[in-house]
């Protein structure tokens, strides 16, 4: 793009305009964050299990959505981007999880709500801590998220044949680490 038009978009309208624009978007953002957040930090603790990083991941994503705010309005389905953005900070946390300093050996765990079911949902989770993160994401929003292989697909940024051969693979993995246990309670919580 021509470096001329970038610095004449960026000059505020004399009016007041880009002002009253710029306020309706951080409404926008902030009315939509607000409704939102509650299922993508569930959604980030099922990725990864540790409600410290559940949170940074949510931050990350959150900051990533704010900055690309238009495009993602432009998108249609808020949700839909809000998610892809969401794994995305997931699957970049954990190629350079390595690369980070943890300051305490073990986060505190995130109690389960109490239910009939209880242990056969921390063996579960235990299992699916497991399982390699692009296995995770997609086992965790096609069976806890209840996303249709195209929304899943869509939020990884890789085809449909690839979220069914990921969740064929991390079902099989699921069976294995379960030992024969049933894992239908996996999505329903």
């Amino acid at each position: 793009m021509d470096p001329a038009v970038t610095a004449a978009a960026r000059v505020p309208w004399r009016d007041g305009k880009e002002a009253a624009v710029r306020a309706g978007d951080e409404r926008d953002y902030v009315e939509y964050v607000t409704g939102a957040l509650p299922a993508l930090r569930r959604t980030a603790h099922l990725l990864c299990r540790d409600p410290h990083r559940a949170d940074d991941i949510v931050q990350a994503a959150l900051t990533r959505l704010y900055v690309h705010w238009r495009r993602a309005r432009a998108a249609g389905d808020l949700d839909r981007y809000a998610r892809a953005v969401l794994v995305r900070a997931f699957l970049n946390e954990q190629r350079l999880r390595w690369a980070k300093v943890r300051l305490t050996a073990a986060p505190a765990e995130t109690p389960a709500p109490p239910g009939p079911d209880v242990e056969t949902q921390v063996v579960l989770r235990a299992a699916l801590a497991r399982l390699p993160p692009r296995q995770r994401a997609v086992v965790v929003l096609r069976f806890l998220c209840d996303l249709p292989v195209a929304e899943v697909a869509a939020a990884l940024g890789c085809s449909e044949g690839t979220v069914k051969s990921q969740t064929a693979h991390g079902l099989a993995r699921l069976r294995t680490l379960l030992g024969g246990r049933d894992a239908s309670p996996l999505g329903r919580e």
